[in-house]
């Protein structure tokens, strides 16, 4: 098996792979990402027996419904979170679903990029916090990925202890069951917070979406960065017809698509709601 040194990386097999992660699942990698897709690719190279970039490329391009993407794909995309991260977002969502909450209707919220599951596990107990205190209430949670080892990640809700750094104690009393044991260190979430939550691989670039309904709240923070200007505005037409009249749109601190679409209109930070929710234009 080759070693490191051994492994042939040149810019044109860096070119290769920034077109070949575009084209499968529009993620645009900068000039910058050169070390990174070299350092997370070597692995999956190795793992074939090979000692070129290029031969592995070519293998990938011979089967276009090989598993290797997948590993390819997993191996590129970024998953950096934890729970209760960007906490306003869940303070919005707890007065949203509180206005929003009727006898019989269902509150959706939609978690677009779930990565380990951090997030959509911090809007179900933000949830179920609320509805605990509101005396009951529904919600449907639906969590999605396009990366299959997060999303397995997740639907275990297993987590070191410090990842809940923003948890209350009162909440990891009430959430998680604390290991013990070889398990020390670790928590997971308990079954009901587990079931509350359904996960499933999506691309967000992908031809056409399944009709997963319309929510609510559609979680979507810190993906778009990956993305180039046209792919944002494309996804954000799309999710714009999966919000309800007065669904909510949470992007991550560093996402502004006020220069993209005018499909929406700020209402809080890194908040956004339909600017015309009736599905028509702004009237003269």
């Amino acid at each position: 098996m080759a070693d490191e040194t051994e492994l042939k990386f040149t810019r044109n097999d860096f070119k290769r792979v920034r077109e070949m992660i575009y084209q499968r699942v529009g993620i645009s990698l900068s000039d910058s990402k050169t070390h990174m897709a070299y350092a997370r690719l070597s692995k999956r190279v190795r793992s074939r027996g090979l000692r070129s970039f290029s031969d592995y490329l070519d293998l990938l391009q011979s089967s276009e419904e090989s598993d290797e993407w997948q590993g390819f794909i997993n191996a590129l995309t970024t998953n950096l979170t934890s729970f209760f991260r960007e906490s306003h977002h869940f303070d919005i969502l707890r007065e949203h679903a509180r206005a929003r909450r009727k006898p019989g209707e269902t509150f959706r919220v939609w978690s677009a990029a779930s990565s380990t599951g951090e997030e959509p596990y911090s809007i179900a107990i933000t949830l179920l916090e609320l509805w605990r205190e509101a005396g009951g209430g529904t919600f449907q949670l639906l969590a999605s990925d396009i990366d299959t080892n997060v999303l397995q990640q997740a639907a275990h809700g297993i987590y070191a202890r410090e990842r809940a750094e923003k948890v209350s104690g009162a909440q990891l009393q009430r959430y998680f069951d604390k290991g013990v044991g070889r398990n020390e260190g670790l928590i997971r979430l308990k079954r009901q917070v587990r079931e509350a939550v359904s996960f499933f691989q999506f691309n967000l670039v992908a031809p056409s979406w399944p009709d997963i309904g319309r929510f609510d709240a559609i979680f979507c923070r810190n993906v778009m960065i990956y993305f180039d200007k046209p792919t944002q505005a494309g996804i954000l037409s799309r999710m714009a017809a999966c919000l309800r009249p007065d669904g909510l749109l949470m992007l991550g601190h560093s996402e502004n698509i006020t220069h993209l679409t005018d499909a929406y209109a700020g209402c809080g930070r890194t908040t956004y709601r339909l600017a015309y929710p009736d599905g028509g234009e702004e009237g003269g």
